[in-house]
């Protein structure tokens, strides 16, 4: 008798905290509605099938919501009779330190313990090297599913999944995005003559080769009985991705009754057309965990809706509302003995440092990343750190590699593995000026849009001119192989002195793009590289410690940096 109310009493202690959690998100939207209408969670019903999805959460697993309040929005669904799923749209190891020091694994193991069901990998998921991920999918109790993921023409792993739940068939469909072969790092899907045996069907340009194999798995998967098809996508919306954004996707293909998103990092809710004219929704669900995405079933009419549960709160929902489940101990656990080492104070900064524009936001509120497309005065700290640390004439590092804002206080170990969580090797390479003059090229080429490959400098300094169109040719990998016209990159100086195009100079970057070339950067050779000096993160912490006296003041006090790239239009 004393078990059966302690096991009612907790039932309802479950339920109330649950109930909460989901008050306290206020977001429940049907597709069709803006992606900023919010209402209240549908009330219980019997029947539904509810699929939750996570996207682009690059370690943010005490962030947001976290997989505590994941793990909390779950229980509450099956505490009033709904069937969940449980999958990810990719990008989820990368991105903080905990996935730096445990090369992924850590997350890995919180993703098992959360209980996934299936999940794809996004571009930063080999950004720890493919043998690294290969055993970190073999070890998983979920599968990873890709329809477009080759090697030597065959799928590595399943493409799709089909899940019976609540008297449904209900079938995942993977898809990662093809510029994943230069986001991630090249070397790392060939053999050891540097001949590409891993693919993402990414050198036919016009996109059909990825939309034959979405719909090869859409058609087996309804020949198997599937009474309803989902695309998991790590997609996005960029311009610069087409034509394998998620509208070209959905334009191109049909059988398919919902798209869930990532890559791109929006929590846009839309419809779409798909290639018979149909409107399926698409949604996706922001990144470290600030939104998580659902899918519903209706159990009644079979109607298909989707929307997002939001945490719009700085504090996270685990340390808001004080939640105590499996996962909170468990991402407890395992962020312990991380924090211990991050903790280290390296020095301090006067002002904030940042990747994001201190003027502007989004619709939605969001800070504008700017890193990857303009100067600012985190990328003006690291390449100088850089160039510091090892003597070069000039510096370069990709907007890409630098991932978060340092706020003016302490700064800690833990506050530069999150700026640069990779872990790159940092070269010294003897190039030509013509070599740097096509590096530049190279990094403004998809310019007004976002890219990783856009170089933060030291030492040197340029233009833009943003009326001249892109001249930069590719391969059909996407690699740099010359530039076919007028150039947007003018005036280009080094320290002073005009840039000789027949000029020898020593420039330091990371091993990505010196030697392994990440985002494409093919005019650097590895022959040339004369040292490998320090891990990229440890010439930021030297410089800081050892340059800077241990604080970082007024020299980096303007967030747009000290003008070293200007652009006209």
């Amino acid at each position: 008798m004393k078990h059966r109310i302690r096991q009612i009493i907790t039932i309802l202690l479950t339920l109330i905290m649950s109930l909460c959690v989901i008050c306290l998100a206020g977001c429940s939207q049907k597709s069709s509605e803006p992606a900023d209408t919010e209402s209240a969670p549908e009330e219980a019903s019997t029947g539904d099938v509810v699929v939750l999805f996570t996207s682009d959460v690059h370690c943010g697993v005490d962030q947001g919501w976290g997989y505590a309040g994941l793990q909390q929005i779950r229980n509450t669904l099956e505490a009033r009779g709904d069937q969940v799923l449980l999958v990810d749209n990719g990008d989820a190891i990368q991105g903080a330190p905990i996935g730096t020091l445990s090369s992924g694994k850590a997350v890995a193991e919180l993703m098992m313990e959360a209980g996934y069901d299936a999940a794809i990998p996004g571009n930063h998921e080999f950004d720890y090297g493919m043998e690294t991920f290969l055993e970190i999918a073999g070890n998983s109790t979920f599968p990873y599913i890709c329809c477009n993921f080759m090697k030597d023409g065959e799928t590595v792993f399943d493409p799709y999944m089909v899940f019976d739940k609540g008297g449904k068939k209900i079938a995942f469909i993977g898809v990662t995005t093809p510029t994943t072969i230069t986001s991630s790092t090249p070397k790392y899907f060939q053999d050891e003559n540097g001949n590409f045996i891993y693919d993402f069907l990414q050198t036919d340009k016009t996109g059909q080769a990825v939309y034959d194999a979405i719909q090869k798995s859409a058609d087996n998967a309804r020949a198997e009985g599937a009474d309803y098809v989902i695309l998991l996508g790590h997609l996005g919306y960029y311009a610069a991705d087409k034509p394998w954004d998620y509208a070209s996707v959905a334009a191109n293909t049909s059988g398919i009754d919902a798209i869930l998103d990532g890559h791109s990092h929006d929590s846009d809710q839309v419809t779409v057309k798909n290639k018979d004219g149909a409107d399926i929704p698409r949604s996706a669900c922001g990144t470290k965990m600030e939104s998580i995405g659902w899918l519903r079933i209706s159990g009644e009419d079979g109607a298909v809706t989707t929307g997002l549960y939001k945490w719009s709160n700085d504090v996270s929902a685990t340390e808001l509302l004080g939640l105590d489940n499996d996962m909170s101990k468990a991402v407890a656990a395992s962020m312990k003995d991380a924090e211990k080492k991050l903790a280290k104070v390296i020095g301090k900064t006067t002002v904030d440092l940042t990747i994001y524009d201190p003027q502007s936001v989004t619709d939605e509120g969001e800070p504008v990343r700017i890193v990857r497309t303009a100067e600012t005065n985190l990328g003006d700290l690291v390449t100088d750190a850089f160039r510091e640390m090892t003597g070069a004439d000039v510096a370069m590092a990709g907007g890409g590699n630098i991932r978060e804002s340092i706020p003016a206080g302490d700064i800690t170990k833990g506050h530069v593995l999150s700026v640069m969580p990779f872990n790159e090797d940092l070269c010294v390479t003897e190039v030509t000026g013509q070599q740097i003059l096509d590096a530049l090229e190279w990094s403004v080429h998809k310019m007004p849009d976002e890219y990783g490959g856009f170089m933060q400098v030291s030492g040197m300094s340029y233009e833009i001119d943003m009326s001249v169109p892109s001249s930069c040719t590719a391969d059909s990998n996407g690699l740099f192989t010359g530039v076919d016209g007028e150039r947007r990159v003018k005036n280009v100086m080094v320290g002073d002195t005009p840039i000789d195009p027949a000029g020898t100079y020593t420039l330091t970057s990371d091993k990505y793009h010196v030697e392994e070339q990440g985002d494409g950067f093919t005019m650097f050779s590895e022959e040339n590289v004369l040292r490998t000096v320090m891990l990229d993160n440890e010439a930021v912490m030297k410089y800081i410690e050892e340059t800077l006296g241990g604080v970082v003041g007024e020299q980096y006090a303007d967030p747009y940096g000290e003008g070293r790239i200007t652009a006209a239009k």
